[in-house]
């Protein structure tokens, strides 16, 4: 009896040492200051987490979705000077109105939970183009553009699609809901691109 109880006991100790591990992830991740303020306030936010409030998994989601989305407004930006095709232009700027809000949104989270836009971790961001790559579609005009745009957008959709696996099952409702709508958007948008590629 005493060895079950002896068991239990480390058992719930270990837990609890995983839960004060997991709350001091969510705390190094909400924030950037070094400052003691800075520490105090990272602490607070940790100490009174509750389901409202953005988790260091959602924070880490926007750092990374951040400059994904922007690499997506940038060439959607470039196909208004470098394509006179209208089905291409209407999909730039679908994808500008699109993204460019989500884009405040996410800001949004990390100022509201003290965090940096500096990730501070080292994780890939599925989908995006090398700067060569975004260099060749910059120096492309017409129907070369056309072609490398489709097919560069579309890699990248499909990888901000396995990024919001990430919050798909986040406690914060707007987390949630942002990954649902960028899934619903940019599965729509990649059938789109893969019929006009395949149209050309």
């Amino acid at each position: 009896m005493f060895e079950k109880k002896s068991r239990i006991a480390g058992i719930a100790a270990l837990s609890l040492a995983g839960a004060v591990a997991l709350a001091g992830c969510t705390i190094n991740l909400g924030g950037t200051n070094s400052d003691s303020n800075g520490m105090m306030n990272d602490g607070m936010m940790g100490n009174n987490q509750s389901a409202s409030d953005f988790s260091g998994t959602d924070i880490m989601f926007a750092q990374m979705m951040i400059p994904h989305h922007q690499q997506a407004v940038d060439m959607s930006t470039l196909a208004e000077t470098h394509t006179t095709n209208p089905e291409i232009l209407a999909l730039a700027k679908q994808i500008k109105d699109a993204q460019a809000p989500e884009i405040e949104q996410m800001t949004a989270w990390i100022d509201s939970a003290g965090a940096g836009m500096e990730m501070g971790h080292d994780m890939g961001m599925g989908g995006m183009l090398s700067d060569e790559q975004m260099t060749a579609l910059g120096n492309a005009q017409g129907a070369e553009f056309d072609k490398l745009y489709l097919e560069g957008m579309i890699g990248h959709h499909e990888g901000a699609l396995q990024m919001t696996q990430m919050i798909a099952d986040s406690n914060n409702a707007e987390a949630k809901e942002l990954a649902a709508n960028i899934v619903t958007s940019q599965t729509a948008e990649i059938d789109k691109m893969k019929q006009m590629l395949a149209a050309m």
